[in-house]
């Protein structure tokens, strides 16, 4: 028995949660980001332990980590100064990417500029063919010259994206020993070994993300590794991942590509804990932290996954949680633009200076500041005493807007809140038109520094039913990296008609897919097991969906069956199915997983009486000042109802219940929080 420790960095706070084996208790802790020096906050979190809970590094038996530094090197674009090689004639495939305008609402928006500038693309001779045979060998002058441009323009590192690589990767090794002996002090990056799918852009613009952030990744895990090692934290770290797993951190070094949404991921695999806990069916995670608000959809305890995400301005292709971006986050500044039109973001205050109200230096009201300014937060502790709440800060930034408006600071405060849910109700809307669900069936899960706040707020508009708010909704991002099971993707393209030819090559296929599986589960040490699914489509459609399988379908060469399983799941995405009608197999695709071990949630006490707030304080909420009861999470216990409105303040968040609304306390601490109508 040890304790495990679930580190994620935020925005405005890095989360810890600590997980007691020996008795399945879970403790959080919040500090502050540093986005100037990546890692210090990891090692200022492991001091704080220490000297708070008594907890030394040596008696932390397991270690995982979620980082945005691969995201933030994308989007700020402070990765390598990378070189592109292409097959002749398809240098401008990051230009032309699928032709599509950014915004086809707006017929002047533009296309991001590629991280790789026509300049510095490169076409060589030689040509695999569509069935993988090769045309045209590689032509070794063409490959030196293409370096020798990439070595005058300044190129750092080398992406090789060939021609129908994901079929046959024999032209991309071969320049990549071309390049390592004519440059050997030069990195190579290939897309058949990032991550090799059918179509060239979708490959090439994967791998070209992929090198774009590798050494700034590399850098920061072997900084960690050794960082931890020296604080005398014995376990290898382990990352979070995309796909909601876990990987050895060496592995991220080299893949890193694969966790470059770790951080993101591990909220939706904690909410997705939360909800089989619960017994939830149907759920949708909120996630709102210091710069932005994620939405997630949980089906049966389960996340939905997805490819294209968005990584800054750009999609990449690999299997990931899938996570819509739908909102601001507690530090989106608000402002007045030049039409006197009240705005919310998309700038953030961020962890520094941070809001006003952290008294960090901070001069702009935001989200936050806005439920200081309200009187919803400043009468207890916030962010484990990170913070000292400023209220006249708060207030004084306010007033500065109101005055802009014309109006008092409580009304536009508020507004800020509205305009808020209302960028998320938007963003929801899109959500639910693409998974064809109805909102009112589902319960929100609340979680991060500021989801509980705006959650009841945004359910009621949703016309939802319920919120759900987990005992540590502020660390739960870091719990769910405890959680999250040890898990890699294997993809081989099939690109045939399923019918009886095919079968051989499903069959090869899935053994040698298998075998992957197999052997990286055996790398780390961990037992587990083998999901199969496919890629599949209407003969003529040009867009695929993923089937699960069940690998006896294709070892027994069971076609009707991989047919039915197609169009069930077509039928379910889409209302239809054409069971007359030819499908195609695109790609093949095998998860392999290992089980790590899960808390035990611990079971509050039951209530012996009613619930007592520890104080009343005065609030403005739903468009008036009211006598709020203030409850202080550490006193509820499971039974315990009240109605709102009220304020139900903790140590890593505050939940805000307009009125209307109700709240029960469970079993496990959750806040189950139903909805009611707004304030006349």
């Amino acid at each position: 028995m040890g304790i495990r420790v679930g580190v994620d960095i935020g925005g405005s706070f890095t989360d810890f949660a600590v997980l007691d084996e020996a008795d399945g208790s879970v403790r959080a802790l919040k500090v502050f980001s540093r986005p100037d020096q990546p890692g210090q906050e990891v090692m200022e979190g492991l001091r704080q332990l220490e000297a708070r809970h008594g907890i030394p590094p040596s008696a932390i038996s397991y270690f995982t980590h979620g980082t945005t530094v691969g995201v933030n090197a994308v989007i700020q674009r402070r990765g390598l100064r990378l070189g592109l090689i292409t097959t002749e004639g398809f240098v401008d495939v990051l230009e032309l990417a699928r032709l599509k305008i950014a915004d086809m609402y707006d017929l002047f928006s533009r296309r991001p500029d590629p991280l790789v500038p026509r300049e510095r693309v490169f076409g060589i001779g030689g040509r695999i063919g569509p069935d993988g045979a090769e045309l045209r060998a590689v032509d070794r002058a063409s490959v030196l010259a293409a370096l020798q441009r990439a070595q005058a323009t300044g190129c750092e590192a080398l992406v090789v994206s060939l021609l129908h690589s994901y079929r046959n990767p024999a032209h991309e090794q071969a320049v990549k020993a071309i390049l390592a002996e004519a440059a050997p002090e030069l990195p190579v990056f290939l897309s058949c070994e990032t991550w090799p799918i059918i179509r060239e852009y979708e490959r090439t613009v994967t791998a070209v993300v992929g090198g774009y952030v590798q050494p700034r990744v590399a850098h920061y895990l072997t900084s960690l590794q050794q960082a931890l090692k020296n604080a005398g934290v014995a376990p290898e770290p382990r990352i979070t991942k995309s796909n909601g797993g876990v990987m050895a951190a060496e592995q991220g070094k080299a893949d890193c590509i694969q966790m470059i949404l770790s951080g993101t991921a591990s909220g939706v695999i904690g909410a997705a804990f939360v909800a089989r806990s619960a017994g939830l069916k149907k759920a949708l995670s909120l996630d709102i932290g210091g710069t932005s608000a994620d939405v997630a959809l949980i089906i049966d305890g389960q996340p939905q996954y997805g490819v294209g995400e968005t990584i800054g301005e750009f999609q990449i292709y690999i299997p990931s949680v899938s996570v819509s971006s739908i909102g601001e986050g507690g530090g989106s500044v608000a402002w007045v633009d030049s039409l006197g039109v009240l705005k919310v973001g998309p700038e953030s205050a961020g962890s520094s200076p941070g809001p006003v109200c952290y008294g960090r230096g901070g001069q702009k009201p935001t989200v936050t500041d806005s439920f200081v300014a309200c009187g919803l937060i400043g009468a207890s502790e916030l962010g484990y005493n990170a913070v000292r709440v400023d209220i006249v800060a708060a207030r004084a930034a306010f007033a500065t807007l109101a005055q802009k408006l014309g109006a008092d600071i409580e009304p536009v405060a508020e507004a800020v809140q509205q305009i808020c849910v209302s960028g998320m109700y938007t963003g929801i809307s899109a959500l639910v038109s693409r998974f064809g669900i109805d909102p009112r069936e589902f319960t929100l899960i609340a979680f991060g520094g500021a989801g509980p706040m705006l959650a009841p707020m945004l359910a009621r508009s949703l016309g939802m039913a319920e919120v759900l708010v987990p005992p540590t909704p502020g660390v739960l991002s870091a719990l769910g990296g405890l959680v999250a099971d040890l898990k890699n993707d294997f993809i081989r393209t099939i690109y045939s008609d399923l019918d009886a030819a095919t079968v051989p090559v499903l069959q090869e296929t899935l053994v040698a897919l298998q075998a992957q599986g197999r052997a990286w589960l055996e790398g780390e040490g961990a037992a587990g097991d083998t999901l199969v699914t496919a890629d599949m489509r209407y003969q003529g459609q040009s867009f695929e969906i993923e089937v699960p399988l069940q690998a006896a379908w294709i070892a027994a060469g069971n076609l009707a069956a991989l047919r039915e399983a197609f169009h069930d799941r077509h039928a379910a995405l889409f209302g239809h199915a054409d069971r007359k009608a030819a499908v195609q197999l695109i790609n093949l695709r095998l998860v392999a997983q290992g089980d790590t071990p899960k808390p035990v949630l611990p079971r509050l006490p039951a209530a012996d009486g009613e619930a007592v707030p520890s104080a009343s304080i005065e609030a403005w909420l739903d468009g008036a000042m009211r006598r709020v009861p203030l409850h202080h999470r550490r006193d509820l216990r499971a039974g315990h109802a009240f109605p709102g409105p009220a304020v139900i303040a903790q140590d890593d968040c505050t939940t805000v219940v307009p009125p209307g609304c109700t709240v029960r306390v469970d079993e496990l601490g959750n806040l189950r929080i139903t909805v009611g109508e707004r304030a006349a």
